[in-house]
């Protein structure tokens, strides 16, 4: 599984990194949800969301399928989460406060 979650980590950061114009903002984190189901929380600068997450989401959405069908390929689930740094904070101080658990989405 690691190998796996390294491929999809280096293609994720590849493909954001050249879209987005606040490459140093931006973190990539990993939680493996069970053995065959990643999950990838990436978290930009609140203006580089919508330029990652595209005109309808299309930018997002052809990210996501290449995602899927690597994973796929392997047997593994894959979802991808985009959220800005403002909303990341937001979901931290819900999670130190215990108002969600946090399953790794």
């Amino acid at each position: 599984m690691r190998e796996i979650t390294d491929q999809m980590r280096n293609f994720l950061q590849f493909i954001a990194l050249k879209i987005i114009e606040h490459p140093e903002e931006a973190q990539l984190r990993v939680a493996e949800v069970d053995p065959k189901h990643l999950s990838f929380r990436l978290v930009l600068a609140q203006a580089d969301v919508a330029q990652l997450i595209g005109k309808g989401g299309f930018t997002a959405g052809a990210i996501r399928n290449i995602l899927n069908a690597a994973a796929d390929r392997q047997g593994v689930k894959v979802t991808l989460r985009i959220h800005s740094q403002e909303e990341e904070q937001q979901r931290i101080a819900a999670l130190e406060a215990k108002e969600i658990i946090d399953d790794g989405h």
